[in-house]
């Protein structure tokens, strides 16, 4: 934050706060902010959406209030309630800690669904934490730069590090919809606090019922976002999911919304004319980029904000529109969370529809019948694909749990078993990364097959990958992003609903997401095809990202340690010599590289 910094030091614990101010722009919203007696001390970063209802509540029980900012709130509540208590009642995205000078205990907690960060290490000097890595290592230089092999063994299967491992072994993160306490710098309580009932479906709705009442929850979700001191916009992609996000917008404000969009020369990857026509239909005040970003240099400054290794190529593009709704706005809001809530990935399809055909007994079957289709397509050609050749006929073969990680992986295991060194395989041990998908299958055992697998995407790709690219790319340009479709109250109430309704058969991504909002938008928008953030990576390794490539992967041989030389220089001859695409897989091996350097991490 570029407004303000406080920093507060007592016996046995030191608190440090940088603001970006967006509630209480005056010296009584400041952090770190102590209670009145004195006893205890907060830091906070992010919204507490409900403070006013809570405000109001505590006025009624006798608080009075310094300021109206909703740190004071949540620390009144803290007071109050205790904890847990305090938990149970925020409706936000929020990490914060609270220390009690009395009891010389340490509260900390993350929000349910994870769009804040809370990062930890826990030493022999005593307990850190803060909001990135490089703030831990920063408050401790001596911390070892030693690397987590296991969470490196993630991060090439699925282009991030799940909680709570990090890139390095004496980091952890807190995982969403956690609480930890701590005393005399040791943790001494962990527990989980939140998490959606991942039963079968509740809803007594029909249909058409259900959409009135998704048009409802947004619309709250919405209207709680659009509370600030600052000015507010919202990112406006052209996909359905922050196009509903500015439709409601536009009907809760009486003035033209503020809206950003970016795109590229190249049109397979460019949606401004889709932003175009959304912005024209509902009166936003509308601004746009055509990017053409100096990616070599954007790359090793996300590296040290995101302080480990993260693959997703996306967050070039959501740098980009932050830093251009910054010159505008202080606050936009999202659309994240939109696909993982109403299956708007066609991963979905294919995992859902394994699993019936293998419930129903006719897997077999099926793998018959796509072998066919393979051979009738491959008919007329020298040399057809041979089958399984697709990662969703692949998975046909596969159980449940490996099954989905071989659709959403980088390096499916064979590939990867080939790439890494007997050192890495040796140092990593034996690690079954399908388990980080296994243990939510399995929790989401009593939900129908598509709720299933929404309900795995919800606490491994939503917190691990979209939210902390999100956050650390917007908050680099001092730019608070903001999700309705983030709102717990609003993905409980799209988990109580059966998974037809948000997939229909055979495969209509987003179903009811769709027609709850078909009227508000131009007509015919929600049938367009899905085309992702995504940014011409293929290409941009081959132009502007070519030397950087060749320097760290093949000159200096960074990795070399962990992985083997020959297939990552095979790989890069075919794809700079455009015999062949190996640009998500590149792009992955280039950031891991690049943290390696940034951060001089002992191989």
């Amino acid at each position: 934050g570029p407004d303000a910094d406080g920093a507060w030091r007592d016996d046995g614990c030191g608190l440090g706060h940088t603001r970006l101010s967006i509630i209480d722009l005056s010296p009584a919203g400041a952090q770190p902010m102590a209670s009145p007696d004195g006893r205890y001390v907060v830091v906070f970063n992010g919204e507490i959406y409900n403070f006013l209802e809570l405000r109001e509540e505590l006025e009624a029980r006798g608080e009075s209030f310094a300021g109206h900012s909703d740190t004071e709130v949540l620390l009144r509540l803290f007071v109050r309630d205790g904890l847990e208590g305090c938990l149970a009642r925020l409706r936000g995205m929020f990490a914060f800690a609270v220390w009690d000078r009395q009891q010389q205990e340490l509260a900390l907690a993350r929000d349910r669904v994870g769009v804040k960060p809370l990062v930890y290490a826990e030493t022999a000097e005593g307990f850190l934490f803060g909001s990135e890595i490089r703030a831990l290592l920063a408050l401790q230089p001596a911390l070892p730069r030693r690397a987590d092999w296991a969470a490196i063994d993630h991060y090439l299967t699925y282009q991030y590090i799940p909680a709570p491992l990090t890139g390095f072994a004496a980091i952890r993160k807190l995982p969403p919809g956690h609480l930890m306490k701590v005393r005399g710098g040791k943790i001494v309580s962990l527990a989980r606090y939140w998490d959606i009932d991942p039963g079968a479906a509740t809803t007594t709705a029909n249909f058409a019922e259900s959409c009135e009442q998704l048009r409802e929850q947004v619309l709250e979700a919405t209207r709680l976002r659009m509370v600030s001191d600052v000015p507010l916009g919202a990112f406006l992609s052209g996909g359905i999911d922050s196009s509903v996000v500015v439709a409601a917008m536009c009907r809760l404000s009486a003035d033209p919304i503020k809206t950003y969009a970016i795109g590229f020369e190249d049109e397979k990857f460019n949606e401004l004319p889709y932003a175009r026509q959304v912005a024209a239909h509902l009166g936003t005040d509308h601004h746009e980029l055509t990017v053409r970003p100096d990616a070599a240099a954007i790359v090793p400054q996300l590296v040290e904000h995101f302080g480990e290794p993260h693959a997703d190529s996306s967050a070039i593009p959501t740098y980009y529109v932050s830093q251009l709704a910054r010159r505008g706005v202080t606050v936009a809001l999202t659309g994240d969370g939109g696909d993982e809530a109403f299956a708007g990935y066609r991963r979905f399809y294919h995992a859902s529809l394994a699993q019936r055909l293998s419930d129903s007994g006719l897997l077999p079957a099926w793998r018959l019948a796509r072998r066919a289709t393979t051979a009738l397509e491959g008919m007329g050609r020298k040399q057809g694909p041979a089958f399984p050749h697709t990662r969703a006929d692949q998975g046909l073969y596969l159980p449940p749990a490996q099954r989905y990680e071989h659709l959403i992986a980088y390096f499916t295991r064979a590939e990867k078993q080939a790439l890494v060194t007997p050192r890495f395989r040796e140092r990593a041990g034996d690690v079954d990364t399908s388990a980080l998908v296994g243990q939510w299958l399995e929790r989401a055992g009593g939900a129908d097959r598509i709720n299933r697998h929404l309900y795995v995407d919800l606490h491994t790709y939503l917190p691990e990958d979209v939210l902390p690219k999100v956050d650390i790319c917007s908050m680099m340009n001092s730019l608070e992003c903001r999700s309705p479709f983030l709102d717990h109250r609003l993905l409980e109430f799209a988990m109580r609903l059966p998974g037809h309704y948000k997939m229909a058969w055979p495969h209509r991504h987003k179903h009811n997401l769709k027609e709850a909002f078909k009227d508000w938008l131009p007509p015919g928008f929600m049938e367009r095809g899905k085309m992702g953030f995504s940014i011409p990576l293929a290409r941009w390794l081959r132009g502007d990202l070519a030397d950087l490539v060749r320097e760290r992967l093949l000159a200096e041989q960074t990795l070399a340690p962990w992985i083997n030389v020959a297939p990552v220089q095979r790989q890069v001859e075919e794809h700079l010599s455009g015999q062949a695409s190996h640009s998500k897989r590149l792009w992955a091996l280039l950031i891991l590289a690049e943290w390696m350097k940034v951060f001089g991490i002992e191989a």
